[in-house]
């Protein structure tokens, strides 16, 4: 054994720690990557592109989700009967809550209030209350896969891969019932809503494009064309272009939404499965199942990073904001230092959705979504009845309360801003 000096045994030691569950020394937002084989959750600083540690979860995590407050992570474990829950402040697992056999995908509501749970094993979808913790309710589907609900919060989608009958299941969100299905002539992979929710795009096993379904009329238009095993296709807020990962060449391909062609093509590592969007929209970051690692692609043009994760990484997501986490920016009761704090309006939501701040502190809101917003405070207060997209609205809170506040535009989107006495 080589004797190794002092300091470089704490260095040594120092990086373990960092690398290990418990709490996270990231000084950014953060993302969430779900190594499959391992059954752990690597978790990513974004602003020093290191994992800052890793967290064992239910067998096989298949889905990952965090909401829109960025305050939990839920992950599927699709090799179990259970999803994890995340707390994103000390980056430890809180509970599993049992669904059912076999979970696969998960999807969010805007406000963060159901999870939607694809139960592949129990031909079910499960509507989680993320604050009972527990399943409320259940639809028949059979072999769910994936699901994207649509922005508006109407109806979710739902790719069913049961053997000879694959298709598209739309639920009612108010009903939880089943009111259509489309057939489809191959197996569903992924499907998401483009930001604005004109667009579904939908991959399906062994076809080499994406298929684009207009959700006004559930009618396809012409699809997008590209390399061999396309996964998840997406149409991020404030990005001119849409984004594919291509498993067959290893490469995130761009995409003009309108025209459905090929803008250029990305190089990422070996068989890319998921993708998400930098809180700053300048980096997509590529988990690669093939490679144990994950691109961080600038957008720009900048030299790509690579992040070694755990064995067989499949999906990620991303903080929007460092601020719902433990971070030097927030007090331990979420109380902003300075004198300001910020909401970030982005996919149909306010970000984070529970704010705190001091008597007498600014608060700004920023529409960074595609569609206009606008503020209407529940006790009549001041707000704005239209804020355009890349427009900004700020107001001062003089005295302690709560502030309950929705989208003028969207009366589903939902918020609130708590002050405290200074």
């Amino acid at each position: 054994m080589i004797a190794m000096p002092g300091f470089a045994r704490i260095l040594v030691i120092f990086a373990a720690l960092a690398a290990s569950a418990g709490p996270s020394l990231a000084a950014g937002p953060k993302a969430y990557v779900g190594n499959f084989k391992d059954s752990t959750v690597s978790v990513i600083d974004t602003a020093s592109e290191r994992v800052v540690a890793t967290l064992p979860v239910a067998a096989g995590p298949d889905g990952i989700v965090l909401t829109p407050d960025g305050r939990s992570v839920f992950v599927s474990g699709s090799g179990a009967a259970a999803v994890s829950e995340i707390d994103t402040a000390g980056d430890r697992v809180t509970r599993a809550i049992d669904v059912g056999k076999g979970p696969q995908g998960l999807a969010m509501t805007a406000d963060g209030k159901w999870l939607l749970v694809a139960v592949n094993g129990d031909d079910r979808v499960a509507f989680v209350d993320t604050s009972a913790h527990g399943v409320s309710a259940t639809v028949p589907v059979p072999k769910p896969h994936t699901i994207a609900i649509r922005p508006d919060g109407r109806q979710a989608y739902v790719a069913s891969q049961e053997p000879g009958h694959f298709a598209l299941v739309v639920i009612d969100m108010a009903t939880r019932a089943v009111v259509t299905q489309i057939p489809l002539d191959k197996p569903p992979r992924d499907l998401e809503f483009s930001h604005d929710g004109k667009a579904l795009y939908l991959t399906l096993a062994g076809l080499a494009a994406v298929q684009v379904l207009d959700p006004a009329n559930n009618q396809w238009g012409a699809p997008v064309p590209t390399g061999v095993s396309p996964h998840i296709a997406q149409h991020f807020a404030g990005m001119a272009s849409g984004v594919v990962v291509v498993q067959g060449p290893g490469e995130v391909m761009l995409f003009d939404p309108a025209a459905r062609t090929a803008v250029r093509s990305i190089p990422v590592g070996k068989q890319p499965h998921w993708l998400d969007l930098s809180a700053d929209g300048r980096k997509l970051w590529v988990s690669n199942e093939g490679s144990n690692d994950v691109s961080v692609v600038d957008l720009a043009g900048g030299p790509m990073h690579t992040v070694q994760v755990g064995n067989a990484p499949r999906k990620i997501a991303l903080q929007r904001t460092a601020a719902t986490a433990a971070s030097p920016a927030a007090s331990a009761d979420g109380a902003h230092a300075g004198g300001s704090a910020h909401v970030t309006i982005r996919n149909f939501a306010f970000e984070p959705a529970q704010i705190t701040v001091k008597a007498g502190q600014r608060v700004s809101w920023q529409n960074d979504d595609g569609a206009p917003h606008g503020l209407a405070f529940k006790d009549g207060s001041a707000g704005i009845d239209l804020l355009l997209p890349g427009k900004a609205f700020a107001r001062v809170f003089d005295k302690p309360g709560v502030y309950d506040y929705v989208c003028s535009v969207h009366s589903y989107m939902t918020a609130r801003v708590t002050v405290v006495g200074p």
